[in-house]
């Protein structure tokens, strides 16, 4: 029996909160509300890696229109976890909070408007699981600025992974950093901090 193509397969919903929070990830999609989202096999990742580790606290750097964020939130609310999200723009940053609002999951979600580089004093550590997919010439000043937050077992998730050459040369050379490729999707470096 052959695989079946994940990014072609609906999610389907456990819960009522998971319910709504597809809908909005559907009605997004449908009416052109998104805006540089991660593909659905990359989002279903998302989820399972921060549900597995039971994530407390997820940093995302590069909101964009919410997309990504939503399918954090599909596991945060089982973990009793939060997201902070950075997001320059301001038109995006509106447009996801109104999704998160939409999707019920605004209590958990902080977005912080402007540069992240100069706003990351916001965060204070442990950090669980960070996810770097924002301006790609920004990701290893990103790692490096995050990293001594991150929890020794922690992840960090990178998107995009074939456009960034040096971050892969960062997270690939590091012995305190164990790295693999998911690139069923557009291509997610997965790092764990080791313990």
């Amino acid at each position: 029996m052959a695989v079946p193509d994940a990014a072609q397969l609906p999610p389907l919903a456990n819960s009522e909160g998971e319910k709504r929070i597809l809908a909005v990830l559907d009605q997004a999609r449908a009416a052109g509300e998104i805006y540089l989202e991660v593909p659905v096999a990359d989002g279903r990742m998302l989820r399972i890696l921060t549900e597995s580790a039971n994530a407390k606290q997820v940093v995302e750097f590069g909101t964009s229109t919410g997309y990504s964020g939503m399918w954090f939130t599909l596991a945060l609310q089982k973990t009793g976890g939060k997201l902070t999200t950075f997001e320059m723009d301001k038109g995006r940053a509106a447009q996801a909070r109104k999704h998160f609002e939409q999707a019920g999951v605004a209590g958990i979600v902080q977005v912080i408007e402007g540069d992240a580089h100069k706003n990351l004093t916001q965060i204070k550590g442990p950090v669980d699981v960070v996810f770097i997919d924002a301006e790609k010439e920004g990701y290893v000043e990103y790692l490096k600025a995050i990293l001594p937050l991150v929890k020794p077992g922690g992840l960090i998730l990178a998107h995009n992974i074939n456009m960034v050459p040096d971050y892969v040369k960062a997270v690939t050379t590091d012995p305190k950093l164990e790295t693999s490729f998911f690139m069923h999707g557009g291509g997610l470096g997965i790092t764990i901090k080791k313990r």
